[in-house]
């Protein structure tokens, strides 16, 4: 064993560049997911809702724990040859995409009804009345509540660590098999998720005071 020091340190501030690689690549790809759920939601389409509400429940109701297992362990049995890495951006994708496309799916049912009415007066069809009309409005709603759930996908990246992706968690599970000194590398290991997530979190709570600022004139 040896004593805590910078070398160690500089081994967790590297490693929390993964943490934050791996959440752009959750929230951008877990963000196509989500339009295409909450767009499937908000749609006349029988089939596409009953899909796109299955795909919630699915991973709305099991651990993204259990997901990331499934993915990483059950790749391998469908003679796919997965890593780490690949493994937790499609079990965070999928997972991120369930949660921000029923959050979306809430933003578009929350724009009035009459906007939806004075669209189909137009005749517009199901694709501009989307794009033209009810996503815009949808998009000044949904950002709040987007920026704050960017800091549940920071987090939710320190479970890759249990299938050997080696970000901020792991990187403190390996410093402190080396050290034992669990209060100082966790400390250092819980700081850095606070940085990174304090100033997600102001943001969404600046978004959501402006919102209700703009919605009151």
């Amino acid at each position: 064993m040896r004593t805590f020091g910078y070398s160690d340190f500089w081994f967790i501030i590297e490693a929390a560049q993964w943490t934050i690689a791996l959440s752009i690549m959750a929230f951008i790809g877990g963000g196509i997911v989500g339009l295409i759920v909450a767009l499937s939601r908000s749609s006349d389409n029988t089939i596409a809702r009953g899909a796109s509400m299955g795909f919630i429940k699915l991973f709305q109701g099991t651990p993204l724990l259990l997901q990331l297992f499934l993915v990483f362990f059950g790749a391998p049995v469908l003679g796919l040859d997965v890593n780490p890495w690949i493994a937790a951006a499609v079990a965070l994708t999928l997972n991120s995409g369930a949660f921000l496309g029923e959050i979306w799916r809430g933003c578009i049912q929350a724009i009035p009804r009459g906007q939806w009415e004075a669209a189909e007066a137009l005749g517009l069809s199901y694709r501009y009345k989307m794009r033209d009309v009810v996503l815009p409005q949808a998009l000044k709603v949904a950002v709040p509540p987007t920026v704050g759930y960017m800091v549940q996908i920071v987090k939710g990246t320190s479970l890759a660590a249990i299938i050997g992706f080696t970000e901020l968690t792991r990187a403190g599970q390996i410093i402190n098999n080396a050290t034992f000194q669990p209060m100082v590398v966790f400390s250092v290991v819980a700081a850095i998720y606070f940085l990174l997530c304090w100033p997600l979190s102001l943001l969404a709570s600046y978004m959501e005071r402006r919102l209700a600022v703009s919605l009151s004139r």
